[in-house]
C-alpha cells in the first residue's frame, strides 16, 4: 500500500468531509435546526472512503440507515445532503426522505434503506441488470454486522453466488447491533467466515485503514468486473458515538472506547501523510480542513435558505400499487 501522496491526501479529505459533516449535523440536532433523529457515522469513515475511491461514477451503492458517509464518499454534495436533512425542497431526496433515506441516483446512490439488511437485494438486482446489459458497472451492499443474522442477507448472497452477480457485500463489522455485542449474536469468529458457504471469497478488513479498505474492495471490484461473481468484504471499525442521537452508550466499556479511538482512520491517515514523501505535512492538514470547514458552511447556508416542499407535491414520486 504505497498509494501516492496526492491520492492518501484526497481520501483524508473525504473522510475528514465526513467526520466533520457528522460532527456538524450532531450540533444542528441538538439546536432543532434538523428534525429527525440521526445515526451518525463517526468513527467509520475510512469504511465508505475506500470502497467508494475505486468505483466508478456509474457503479451503484446502496447505505444503510447511517447513509451520511456512503454517499459523501461516493460523491453526492454535501449541500444537497443538507438540505435533505433540513427537510428542504432541495435536498436530495427533495425533503420527504431525511437522514435515514439520503441518496442521489446521479451519483449512482440509491436512497438509503432503514430496514436492516433489506439493501442487500436492491443491490443484486442492480448487479443482475449490470450483467444483462453487459455494462461493467458493480453494486456495492453497505451493512452492518447486525444484518448478516437477516433472511434477506443469507438469501440475497446465496443468490448472488449462484449467479455470480457483479455486487460486493460491504460488513461494516463495528461490534454492536444498537447494544448487543458481537459474540452475542454470532458462533462464528468473523462474518466473513460465512462466505465459502454461498461460494464466494470472504476477506477481514482493518475497516479504520482507509488504504487497506481501498486495497480489498479493487480486488473485489476487478474479480466483479470478470465476471467472477461476488465478493464479502468485512471491514472491522467502531462506531465513535451512539446507536442513535437517543444512545448514551453505557454498554460499552471504556477502554474499548479507549482502544478504538488510538486507532482512528483520520489518525492513522494524518499519521502517513505527515511521514509521506514531499508532503508538506502540517501545511496540507491545515489546508484540507479549512476547505471542509469551508465546504460544510456552505452547505448549510445553501439548506437554510432553501425554501420547504410544496404541499402540492405530496404524492410526486410516490408509487401507488393497485388501483
Amino acid at each position: 500500500m504505497n498509494l501516492p501522496t496526492a491520492d492518501l491526501l484526497e481520501l483524508y479529505r473525504r473522510m475528514l468531509l465526513i467526520r466533520r459533516f457528522e460532527e456538524r449535523c450532531n450540533a444542528l440536532f441538538l439546536q432543532g435546526r434538523i428534525p429527525s433523529t440521526l445515526h451518525l457515522y463517526i468513527g467509520q469513515e475510512a469504511v465508505a472512503t475506500g470502497v467508494c475511491a475505486v468505483l466508478r461514477r456509474d457503479d451503484w451503492v446502496v447505505g444503510t440507515h447511517r447513509p451520511h458517509g456512503h454517499a459523501l464518499a461516493k460523491g453526492v454534495s454535501a449541500r444537497v445532503i443538507m438540505a435533505e436533512l433540513m427537510a428542504k425542497a432541495t435536498g436530495c431526496c427533495r425533503g420527504k426522505g431525511g437522514s435515514m433515506h439520503v441518496g442521489d441516483v446521479r451519483e449512482g446512490v440509491f436512497p438509503a434503506i432503514a430496514i436492516v439488511g433489506a439493501g442487500l437485494p436492491i443491490a443484486a438486482g442492480a448487479a443482475l441488470s449490470a450483467k444483462m446489459r453487459g455494462s461493467g458497472q458493480v453494486a456495492v451492499a453497505f451493512h452492518g454486522e447486525g444484518a448478516a443474522n437477516e433472511g434477506d442477507w443469507h438469501e440475497t448472497l446465496n443468490m448472488a453466488a449462484i449467479w455470480k452477480l457483479p455486487v460486493i457485500f460491504v460488513c461494516e463489522n463495528n461490534l454492536y447491533g444498537a447494544s448487543t455485542h458481537f459474540t452475542r449474536a454470532f458462533a462464528v469468529a468473523h462474518v466473513a467466515d460465512r462466505a465459502p458457504a454461498y461460494g464466494m471469497p470472504g476477506e477481514v478488513v482493518d475497516g479504520n485503514d482507509v488504504e487497506a479498505v481501498r486495497e480489498a474492495t479493487l480486488r473485489a471490484v476487478e474479480r466483479a468486473r470478470r465476471g467472477e461473481g461476488p465478493t464479502l468484504l468485512e471491514c472491522l471499525t467502531y462506531r465513535q458515538c451512539g446507536h442513535s442521537r437517543s444512545d448514551a452508550c453505557d454498554y460499552r466499556p471504556d477502554d474499548e472506547e479507549a482502544s478504538w479511538k488510538e486507532h482512528d482512520p483520520l489518525t492513522v491517515a494524518a499519521g502517513r501523510l505527515r511521514a509521506a514523501p514531499w508532503a508538506q505535512g502540517e501545511a496540507d492538514l491545515a489546508a484540507v480542513e479549512a476547505a471542509v470547514a469551508a465546504e460544510i458552511d456552505d452547505s448549510i447556508a445553501f439548506a437554510e435558505a432553501s425554501p420547504a416542499p410544496d404541499p402540492a407535491d405530496l404524492e410526486r414520486d410516490v408509487f401507488w400499487e393497485g388501483e
